[in-house]
């Protein structure tokens, strides 16, 4: 421990990475539902929860809405209604911010280890109800805290499988020495949005309080919109007014075309995603063993904005997107955010707008491409594709009453509200925001 210096060269980051791998070690095994050491269902609503009453639960939820592809369904989905915090220790070497960060074990992680924030941890967890060791650095997270608060917001998770989940995105800046401990590091702005755009390394956590950056680096962006922030702010009250999303929180054993057995819960057709469950040991952890249920997505999705040069300044296709377990009716949302398998032997019209365009695009239409994990403590090797997908100037500007065209700045401008910019939009974001190739026109 101490204060480690920076990485003059990305190389030595993914060397010190390497060591980090190295030094500690995961076992991470699938297990059936019913061999969670502390969990169990109930034997009435047949919901998944823990002995303790905390982290989190499954249950059931009834879905309808004229606003998705098909208007009624019903899913399990997570109970968490917890606040966690995610928080980036930021500090300035040479002039240039530095974010202290770190390197994470999730079970649920594709590769393992992956670059976190500083802090990473929901309320069960900090307040050690898991009765282990203590968060690192949380004091910089609470009140009253050392240092200054930059960016401080609550903000959504995936809709698709939490119900009215949030976390407390926050980046605050110290002057003082941090004593860094072994598996933390110091990264620069620049080397983190270099990173972004490296598979399964900066995780989902990270990637959402990134987004969040602009207000630190003091990038606001230019020049001219086709919209006005008053224009935007009208159509996404008018959306909210236009549809609507009723969801009734039901027993896990009344959702509807799931078959749930003693090793996992999965849909009859074989889609959407499977609850399983897994065992876990970690080395590096605030407890060393531990096993809870996961939700295991079937396939790969899309999560991908379509962008144009819209009077000299480049636009994204923005949807009012309808999830089941947001906060309200609609959240802003890239321009397609789907798993495109789950539409399989569906009509045109029952799937997502923009899809079709989207899986066509030729590669010299691609601007970026990444895969990217999720939240790999509830979610089992879930990857999304993030793209950017330029469209000519033969593409509409008049599109449906559900989608928008607004500027990267513009969309950026709405993250610190919270409910108004998804998570998937956030990741995105992360991805393009700042990049120079991306904000000259051709």
């Amino acid at each position: 421990m101490g204060e480690r210096p920076v990485f003059q060269q990305l190389s030595d980051f993914h060397e010190w990475f390497k060591q980090r791998a190295e030094a500690n070690t995961y076992q991470i095994s699938v297990v059936a539902l019913d061999q969670l050491d502390g969990w169990g269902f109930d034997g009435d609503s047949g919901n998944l929860s823990h002995r303790s009453g905390k982290f989190f639960s499954i249950e059931g939820i009834e879905v309808a809405t004229d606003h998705r592809e098909v208007p009624t369904w019903s899913q399990p989905i997570i109970l968490q209604p917890e606040i966690g915090i995610l928080g980036i220790l930021v500090k300035s070497f040479a002039g240039v911010p530095h974010c202290l960060m770190q390197a994470k074990m999730e079970p649920g992680n594709i590769n393992g280890l992956q670059i976190s924030p500083t802090v990473q941890a929901t309320r069960s967890n900090y307040t050690r109800v898991h009765g282990g060791s203590s968060v690192p650095y949380l004091e910089h997270f609470l009140a009253p805290r050392a240092g200054r608060v930059v960016f401080d917001s609550l903000q959504s998770e995936q809709g698709s499988w939490f119900l009215n989940k949030r976390n407390r995105n926050m980046i605050v800046a110290v002057d003082d020495d941090v004593e860094v401990r072994d598996d933390f590091c110091w990264l620069s702005v620049p080397q983190l949005r270099e990173l972004v755009h490296a598979e399964n390394i900066v995780n989902m956590d990270s990637r959402t309080v990134l987004s969040g950056m602009s207000f630190l680096t003091g990038d606001t962006g230019g020049g001219e919109a086709l919209h006005t922030t008053h224009e935007l702010l009208s159509w996404f009250t008018e959306v909210k007014a236009r549809y609507r999303l009723d969801r009734q929180v039901i027993r896990l054993s009344e959702v509807k075309d799931w078959i749930r057995s003693s090793d996992r819960i999965s849909h009859e057709l074989e889609l959407f995603f499977n609850v399983i469950g897994v065992s876990v040991r970690a080395s590096n952890r605030e407890v060393m063993s531990w096993s809870q249920p996961m939700f295991q997505p079937t396939c790969q999705g899309v999560i991908a904005f379509v962008t144009r040069w819209i009077k000299g300044v480049r636009h994204l296709l923005v949807h009012a997107r309808t999830e089941p377990g947001t906060g309200d009716v609609v959240e802003m949302s890239p321009t397609v955010n789907c798993s495109p398998e789950n539409y399989r032997g569906l009509g045109r019209d029952q799937q997502p707008p923009f899809l079709d365009f989207v899986l066509a695009a030729p590669p010299e239409r691609i601007l970026v491409d990444v895969v990217h994990s999720e939240e790999g403590g509830r979610f089992y090797h879930a990857e999304n594709r993030y793209q950017l997908v330029e469209a000519d100037e033969d593409f509409p500007l008049e599109v449906p009453p559900d989608f928008v065209w607004m500027t990267v700045s513009q969309l950026t401008s709405f993250v610190p509200y919270g409910n108004h910019v998804n998570v998937g939009a956030r990741s995105l974001l992360t991805c393009i925001t700042r990049r120079p190739d991306l904000e000259e026109a051709a």
